[in-house]
């Protein structure tokens, strides 16, 4: 009836000679073993990696019929900290921590291409946005979260909590 999955290292795609036990398709093929599983725990201890794979696995565990909690382990930063807010519940003891920025990318290329590699990054920042948005409700306005983000910040769980990104410190908190 549960399943526990791990982000342990850096949110990546398969490479060519190696499969991922952080990217997207590990998951789809771990969530489609169990799909009438009816816990899901996944332990996050990433600072990040591909936007891309990581966009797909806060999806499929959205879609998953199944009751996810979250618990940060350590660091849950960047792509990592996204992922995290897939959780129904999000547990992050006080001694961890995550960081939030805007999506970054190299570009090289004339004016034109970096304007439209700028605004391209646009788009990626606002698809991030909605995913803490949506789990922190009323407590984080956009405004805010613009202002975490453009600012790379580090956060506490203290913070995470007052900004409705956690939902629980742990076991010392459970009663």
């Amino acid at each position: 009836d549960s399943l526990e999955l791990y982000i342990y290292s850096t949110v990546e795609s398969d490479g060519f000679w190696w499969a991922s036990e952080t990217s997207a398709r590990h998951f789809k093929d771990e969530l489609s073993k169990h799909p009438d599983a009816k816990e899901i725990t996944v332990y996050i201890n990433s600072l990040g990696g591909s936007v891309m794979e990581g966009i797909a696995i806060y999806n499929q565990l959205k879609r998953h019929p199944a009751h996810v909690t979250v618990q940060i382990d350590g660091f849950a930063c960047s792509i990592a900290s996204v992922i995290a807010m897939a959780g129904d519940k999000v547990i992050m003891p006080k001694n961890t921590v995550m960081m939030v920025h805007n999506a970054w990318t190299i570009a090289v290329g004339n004016s034109r291409e970096l304007h439209k590699a700028a605004d391209d990054l646009e788009v990626i920042n606002n698809a991030s946005k909605q995913a803490y948005l949506d789990k922190a409700g009323d407590k984080l306005s956009e405004v805010k979260l613009t202002e975490l983000l453009d600012g790379e910040t580090y956060l506490t769980a203290e913070q995470c909590m007052e900004y409705g990104l956690i939902d629980s410190y742990g076991d010392d908190d459970e009663d």
